[in-house]
């Protein structure tokens, strides 16, 4: 990867809410990307082109219905390219990927016997461990691997260890959203694999940081949101065909058999795929602009998913560099403990998310005093209460975190560390 830096900024003027201000004229600070990025000017506009061109159900006999189900196919398309699945057929959408991890944990649960056993992580959202949960009623066995508390990075050796014979599935994440820590997603497929079990992958947090290949990490199943890589909320699950065509359907039973909606129950969110569709296309775009220098680094892609995979390396690159100048004045910060990676050697093995604590002050304090000042942060354990309650900070309200976007600058780190100072 190249170490030039990469200028985003421009980009920024394409984002309606980041040209709000605050009673001092200076715009809006949003570290809350991990929770839901803003959207850029053309997804607004393909949303409310979607309302008044064609506001009706995809249907072949007459023109707004043909229009939407047009709207359908090229929100697949844009997908499978995103994630350079083979098929835009193995593009299932819902309404968010806890929804859609819930309903395909039941789906994957009537496959499975008492005593099976399913392996998740203490490093993960828990939309991706509380939906495999569940599953402990009908007898099967859920084990959790721990992640090391001094590293921030997942004890492989403990996964390793929980496999068996009897392991049907393993849960993981392909960043942590609390702490950013990125798995080694190729690796644990291989332990998957070496014991005949399947592997979903959540890879909300990372979506809007890197380059996603369903291909090469050999995953069975990924799960994303849209609304965290500057799009409307929509969830979005790939499948392997193979597995997607044998596995069991829950829906009504009028609707149509085919994988693509085999697993879409009730009508899907069509003004939300014309977003989804636009924020693709509006990353495609960036990668053209900004990323043209990683065209070959590539060589396998051509057109809109070549233009993404340049986009999103183009993105780590530029995030790297600012989560860099952002770890090196938060440690100027007195009293405050930082959790996560924080080794620029390896910055490779993480997203831009940090998460923290300062003493005498509780984290909700600290985000309602950052949110005073216009700087928006969360607080809490995002979900992913395997994290806070390994590292003891659970019952003590989580940690604070800050999660970059390619739309932040260094103006935004700069008036977050003074806040912090001066608290």
């Amino acid at each position: 990867m190249t170490d030039q830096p990469i200028d985003l900024s421009p980009l920024r003027a394409q984002f309606p809410a980041l040209q709000e201000v605050d009673d001092q004229g200076r715009p809006f600070v949003f570290f809350d990307g991990p929770a839901g990025t803003q959207v850029p000017r053309q997804v607004i506009d393909a949303v409310a082109h979607q309302y008044a061109t064609a506001n009706s159900l995809a249907n072949e006999n007459f023109i707004f219905g043909r229009r939407c189900e047009e709207t359908v196919q090229q929100a697949r398309q844009a997908m499978a390219d995103f994630l350079n699945a083979p098929s835009p057929q193995e593009i299932i959408f819902g309404p968010n990927m806890t929804t859609l991890t819930f309903s395909m944990s039941r789906v994957i649960g009537k496959t499975l016997q008492p005593g099976d056993e399913i392996v998740v992580t203490w490093l993960d959202h828990y939309a991706n461990v509380s939906s495999w949960q569940a599953l402990e009623e009908q007898g099967v066995l859920v084990k959790q691997a721990r992640f090391d508390v001094e590293t921030f990075r997942l004890d492989l050796e403990h996964l390793a260890s929980l496999l068996t014979d009897k392991t049907k599935l393993v849960a993981v994440g392909l960043a942590s959203n609390a702490i950013g820590t990125i798995n080694p997603i190729p690796k644990i497929a291989a332990l998957a694999r070496n014991v005949g079990a399947l592997l979903y992958v959540d890879a909300v947090h990372y979506a809007p940081h890197g380059p996603i290949d369903v291909q090469a990490l050999g995953c069975d199943f990924l799960v994303c949101s849209v609304y965290k890589f500057f799009g409307p909320h929509v969830g979005v699950l790939w499948g392997r065909q193979s597995l997607l065509e044998k596995l069991p359907r829950y829906q009504v039973a009028a609707a149509p058999p085919d994988i693509s909606h085999k697993f879409e129950t009730g009508m899907l969110n069509f003004e939300g795929l014309a977003g989804t569709t636009a924020a693709v296309n509006y990353l495609a775009a960036l990668g053209q602009e900004y990323g043209s220098q990683f065209a070959a680094d590539y060589p396998q892609f051509e057109g809109r998913r070549k233009a993404l995979k340049q986009a999103m390396k183009a993105i780590t690159v530029f995030e790297r560099n600012l989560f860099t100048y952002l770890i090196e004045q938060l440690q100027t910060v007195p009293k405050l403990t930082l959790y996560g990676i924080t080794d620029l050697q390896d910055f490779a093995e993480r997203c831009p998310t940090i998460a923290f604590t300062v003493e005498g002050y509780s984290p909700q304090q600290v985000a309602a005093y950052l949110g005073d000042h216009n700087i928006f942060v969360w607080d809490g354990n995002y979900y992913a209460m395997g994290v806070t309650t390994l590292l003891g900070l659970e019952s003590a309200g989580g940690m604070v975190r800050v999660g970059l976007a390619h739309y932040n600058i260094k103006d935004d780190v700069d008036r977050l560390i003074v806040a912090l100072k001066n608290l």
